[in-house]
């Protein structure tokens, strides 16, 4: 039996009877962390119960695990949701992606469930109380971690969605589980939806001061970080390499080493930019491959190190690209990262905690 095959096997046996729905949320601190308090209301599971195929939407924000942010995991900010929709049909909530796997989303929640399981936060806010009252469309934000080695650089995962949703189960949590496999810290960031391309930019700003003002209590390296997004998220991610995180409300921040961008549009260029590495399907009719060729050659002209990649028979939004001939393409990026590193002052110091990948 092939190892997908065991894994389908094992989250398409009988899971638990019964559900509640989600409660409200729990406190928050300044620092960002959600923490318990008080009693935690009875649920169908317990904190380490791994989810499966067949649970239903009302599982997954009943689940202990995501107690106080459950409705995050889920793409849209403003749609009511079936909550008897099983997990192995999750696919019909992202309608701009392709390639959706059900396996996959399940397999990184489960990691998340295990996090938690064993007291580590999953899940930090990105502004402050005081911020989140102050625009309350806030409150739809923050970073799910998914820790590599203590002290390893970090990435920060913007997901697509087109600006009305954010893909984070099909093109966040997944990268995410790769990218920490392989000894680096990953957060995936839940930024406002269907506020446009400027409130979800300032988000990823925000996410990245955060970060830089908490690593040390995160564990992560500042130095030799990386921003990875898909479609609209890469949107954000190029236009945060190209003008920095204080242009969008930031903190005055170094620029990432490392950009990975899949499947955009996005034309702007600045008089420096990062190493990028690009990938596209040639079947993408959203953010077709020559519009993204166009964009290497300039980013090549003005001597911008770029590796691209275009994948035959691929269309838009193909997340991991399992069974696809994408697949594969997140170790090819995080090679390529890695290379950035190097190049860096402490880059040997940072990869010979992750072995020197």
């Amino acid at each position: 039996m092939s190892t997908r095959a065991f894994v389908l096997a094992l989250l398409s046996a009988t899971p638990c009877a019964g559900s509640v729905e989600a409660g409200e949320e729990r406190p928050r601190t300044e620092a960002g962390a959600v923490v318990p308090t008080g009693p935690v209301t009875a649920v169908s599971k317990g904190p380490a119960t791994h989810l499966r195929l067949d649970d239903s939407l009302d599982d997954l924000l009943a689940h202990p695990a995501f107690a106080g942010f459950g409705r995050l995991l889920l793409p849209w900010d403003d749609r009511r949701y079936d909550h008897a929709l099983p997990l192995r049909s999750i696919g019909s909530l992202l309608p701009y992606h392709s390639h959706v796997d059900p396996v996959v989303v399940v397999s990184a929640l489960n990691r998340m469930v295990d996090d938690a399981s064993v007291g580590r936060t999953i899940f930090y806010d990105i502004y402050t109380h005081a911020q989140r009252q102050a625009e309350p469309s806030r409150k739809d934000t923050g970073l799910f971690f998914f820790r590599g080695k203590p002290g390893a650089p970090f990435a920060i995962i913007a997901p697509g969605g087109g600006f009305q949703y954010v893909a984070s189960l099909h093109e966040g949590f997944p990268y995410a589980v790769e990218i920490s496999n392989r000894g680096y810290n990953a957060f995936v960031l839940k930024y406002r939806a269907g506020q446009g391309g400027a409130a979800a930019t300032a988000d990823l700003a925000a996410a990245v001061s955060h970060v830089f003002r908490n690593a040390r209590s995160l564990g992560v390296a500042t130095a030799g970080y990386s921003l990875w997004g898909s479609s609209a998220g890469a949107r954000m991610v190029a236009a945060i390499g190209s003008h920095g995180t204080r242009r969008f409300g930031g903190s005055e921040l170094p620029k990432p080493s490392a950009l990975v961008t899949l499947y955009t549009g996005y034309s702007d260029l600045a008089s420096t930019e990062p190493p990028t590495f690009v990938a596209v399907g040639d079947a993408d009719g959203i953010a077709p491959p020559s519009i993204m060729e166009k964009r290497v050659a300039a980013l090549r002209r003005a001597g911008t190190h770029v590796e691209y990649h275009k994948y035959p028979g691929v269309g838009h939004g193909f997340g991991l690209g399992v069974g696809t001939n994408a697949e594969g393409w997140v170790a090819d990026a995080v090679r390529f990262w890695a290379k950035q590193i190097q190049r860096e002052p402490v880059g040997a110091d940072a990869l010979a905690l992750i072995g020197g990948q």
